[in-house]
């Protein structure tokens, strides 16, 4: 279980299904509803302000969440933010996608099904329209997403969903998850969803490169 920390008489809420990683840390206001996905080495610190994470939302591992005084950050149902992510008083819509390692600054709207790309910087106030692109430093709307972007990001969220309850099953398994038993042979990579639903890079995606090569070891 990851440490819960309480702040002025607030304690985080974290639901049954959702999974935060041992090595996540939450303090004070913060919401995590079902199914969600928290990450190792996330901070989601809600001593000034409240962060609120809907159902079905992953944040990845060592991404920061916080805001101003009386600020909120929220990530809406089945948003997907990536690897080493700063969120800062701003709104991610549902289905929205944070590339890794943008920043996301007070204020800001991310729309539904809005993409930010990775590295980005998206300024104070900006508002991202739902099914747009955002990218650069300073981010700017690029351009409308296409239809297989919007499924691509959807198997990817999945994916995020099922892990989530691998790990719950684990332990309640009575294993502890980070000291698993050591392989005896080379375990063929699975990634846990269908075959009708691959997650792959976008640009093998697109190309309809083989997604079943093994774990690089």
């Amino acid at each position: 279980m990851a440490p819960l920390y309480a702040f002025q008489g607030r304690s985080p809420l974290v639901h049954a299904t959702a999974f935060v990683h041992p090595q996540a840390v939450l303090i004070g206001d913060v919401v995590v509803e079902a199914g969600c996905f928290i990450g190792p080495c996330a901070s989601l610190r809600g001593d000034f302000g409240r962060i609120r994470i809907d159902s079905g939302a992953n944040i990845q591992d060592g991404c920061v969440l916080h805001c101003f005084p009386g600020r909120e950050v929220v990530v809406e149902t089945q948003g997907h933010v990536g690897h080493g992510a700063v969120l800062h008083g701003c709104r991610v819509g549902p289905d929205a996608l944070i590339g890794m390692n943008a920043v996301i600054m007070d204020g800001a709207q991310i729309g539904a099904q809005a993409f930010v790309g990775a590295h980005s910087f998206v300024k104070s106030g900006t508002v991202v329209p739902a099914r747009h692109l955002a990218a650069g430093s300073p981010a700017t709307v690029r351009r409308e997403l296409q239809a297989d972007e919007l499924t691509w990001k959807a198997h990817g969220t999945l994916l995020y969903q099922r892990l989530a309850q691998q790990y719950l099953h684990e332990a309640s398994a009575d294993r502890d998850p980070r000291n698993g038993p050591a392989p005896t042979a080379a375990v063929p990579y699975q990634s846990g969803l269908p075959d009708d639903a691959p997650h792959i890079p976008l640009r093998e995606y697109r190309t309809g490169a083989p997604h079943d090569h093994p774990r690089t070891p």
